[in-house]
C-alpha cells in the first residue's frame, strides 16, 4: 500500500494565551487518526505524518474536525504533500540563500489565489518589502522583519483573505517542512 508524508499546518493555535494545543495531544491525535510517523515541529502548529489514504483536502478535514471534537474550539488546517513542499522551496522568487530567515515568509493559501485577489495592494508604496504569488502560496519578503512589515498588515485583511485558509510561516520553517516530509 502506498503512502505519503505530510505535513499539516494549523492556523492560528497558540498564540496569546488562546487555542492551546499542546503538542504531545496534537500527535496522539494524529497517531488517533491511523496515521504514522507522526511528529510535531515547533509549538506554531505543524504535525508531520505518513499517511495511506485520503487527499490533503479530506486530509485537512479530518485532522480539523478531530481537533474540534478534542480541543471544543474550530482550527483551519491546510495539509500539503513533500512534493508541494519542496516545489514551494524551489520555485522560491527570492535569492533565500542569501536572506536572514526572518526576511522570508511563505503564506499558504487552501485553494489558489490570483493576482487580482491583491490588486488594491499599491507595492510601490510598500518597498522595499514585496511579495510574489506562487501555487497556493504567497512568498513576502519583509527585510524587517514579519513584526514591523506593513505589506504583512494589507496581506492579512479579511476581504483578501475571504473564502480562503491562509497561514504563514517563516523560511526556517518552511524548509523544516521539506525536511520532515521526506521518505
Amino acid at each position: 500500500m502506498a503512502t505519503t508524508r505530510y505535513a499539516a499546518l494549523l492556523r492560528g493555535i497558540n498564540v496569546g494565551g488562546s487555542r492551546k494545543v499542546p503538542m504531545a495531544e496534537l500527535r496522539a491525535l494524529v497517531d488517533g487518526l491511523g496515521h504514522d510517523g507522526v511528529r510535531t515541529h515547533l509549538q506554531s502548529g505543524q504535525a508531520v505524518f505518513t499517511a495511506a489514504h485520503g487527499d490533503e483536502e479530506s486530509l485537512a478535514a479530518e485532522l480539523s474536525a478531530a481537533i474540534e471534537r478534542h480541543f471544543g474550539f474550530a482550527v483551519d488546517v491546510i495539509v500539503r504533500d513533500h512534493a508541494y513542499l519542496k516545489g514551494i522551496v524551489d520555485a522560491c522568487p527570492f535569492p533565500a540563500g542569501e536572506l536572514e530567515p526572518k526576511q522570508l515568509h511563505v503564506t499558504y493559501f487552501s485553494a489558489p489565489v490570483t493576482p487580482e485577489r491583491f490588486a488594491e495592494i499599491d507595492q510601490q508604496a510598500c518597498l522595499p518589502e514585496e511579495f510574489r504569488l506562487g501555487d497556493r502560496a504567497l512568498y513576502l519578503y519583509a527585510p524587517n522583519g514579519l513584526g514591523r512589515s506593513g505589506l504583512a498588515e494589507h496581506l492579512a485583511r479579511p476581504r483578501i483573505n475571504k473564502g480562503v485558509v491562509a497561514t504563514s510561516r517563516n523560511w526556517n520553517t518552511v524548509r523544516r517542512l521539506v525536511e520532515l516530509t521526506e521518505d
